[in-house]
């Protein structure tokens, strides 16, 4: 199973919700408490890559949503999702992000 995601590609001006399900590793009852995003590139150039992250990681349910806005015009992202639950396991998920030229 992979817990790796390849999410929609984004123009620069357009913000998107990127989505990091972990209901599969989540025993019954068991929550995600504290959450935290990291972004990095993985092609092309952005010297500060973390600027694509608009604020905090929001838990909802057994998902954990990161807000992106921003980017360098065909750079792709590589996004780390770190969660630790309710009975201290610490999971990860991780994916891509791919920006698109923004509209003319």
């Amino acid at each position: 199973m992979s817990y790796r995601e390849i999410f929609d590609v984004k123009t620069p001006d357009a913000s998107y919700s990127a989505s990091f399900d972990f209901s599969a590793n989540l025993a019954v009852g068991e929550t995600l408490s504290t959450t935290s995003t990291t972004a990095a590139v993985y092609s092309g150039t952005d010297p500060t890559p973390s600027s694509i992250l608009s604020g905090a990681p929001t838990v909802s349910g057994k998902q954990v949503i990161q807000t992106t806005s921003g980017g360098v015009e065909g750079t792709v992202y590589y996004l780390y999702c770190s969660a630790t639950t309710s009975l201290g396991k610490v999971l990860s998920r991780e994916g891509y992000l791919a920006i698109a030229p923004g509209a003319l």
